[in-house]
């Protein structure tokens, strides 16, 4: 069954947030969330928009993307198929979220091909400042794309983009590789439709400790992800 999706992430201090779309073969789904510091999460999956460089749900999020180019990786699957990412790291995000207007970074996530029936995977990203106050982003995963030396593991400085080494998460989503988590808000999804099952975590929150590639933060901002689908 061929699937694909695009997920906008933002993130920053004062907020943030989700947005995407995804078919699962016929199977159309979208959803949005906006987590804020205090720990209040909204969420729902009515008014989604998604095209190049812009995010919208009506009334609720307006936003404009400086998309690039970002990084593209073909990874083969168990059954000798192809899926295929491409993630964009630390891209400006403007508009207005909530009636308050924004200007933060993003992540974009968009995925494609026909992934095994059963794929699990953990996964983290995020925005922040490096140590000298440099803009930082990253994307690190295990479990889907995590081959070594052609992954999608990648930490951003500015535009510039490093692949990483494998990572690894705890198994309660509090720490990856040397960064520790501390939990905002949760997303959570525990769907059965007979031919698609999926189990789905997202919690939004904060990050400290070293980067992958040895940048230590200042401050970071992102999510954390456990996936398990039979789809």
């Amino acid at each position: 069954m061929h699937k694909r999706w695009r997920w906008v992430g933002v993130f920053s201090p004062e907020l943030m947030l989700c947005v995407g779309h995804a078919h699962v073969g016929p199977l159309p789904r979208s959803w949005w969330a906006v987590a804020m510091p205090d720990g209040t999460l909204r969420e729902g999956r009515r008014g989604v928009e998604l095209s190049p460089g812009q995010a919208s749900v009506r009334g609720v999020i307006d936003l404009t993307l400086e998309e690039n180019d970002g990084v593209e990786v073909t990874s083969p699957t168990a059954r000798g198929r192809s899926i295929w990412t491409r993630k964009q790291g630390g891209i400006a995000a403007r508009g207005v979220v909530l009636g308050r207007e924004v200007d933060a970074r993003a992540i974009v996530d968009d995925s494609a091909g026909h992934h095994d029936r059963h794929t699990c995977w953990r996964w983290s990203a995020g925005v922040g400042t490096g140590e000298d106050g440099s803009p930082v982003a990253w994307n690190l995963v295990d479990g889907i794309h995590d081959a070594p030396g052609a992954s999608e593991r990648r930490v951003w400085h500015a535009s510039e983009a490093v692949e990483v080494d494998a990572v690894e998460f705890a198994p309660d989503l509090s720490r990856v590789a040397g960064l520790d988590f501390t939990q905002w808000a949760e997303r959570r999804e525990n769907l059965n439709l007979l031919v698609v099952r999926s189990y789905y975590r997202q919690p939004f929150g904060i990050f400290a400790g070293e980067l992958p590639d040895g940048t230590r933060l200042r401050e970071g901002y992102g999510v954390m992800e456990e996936h398990d689908a039979l789809w």
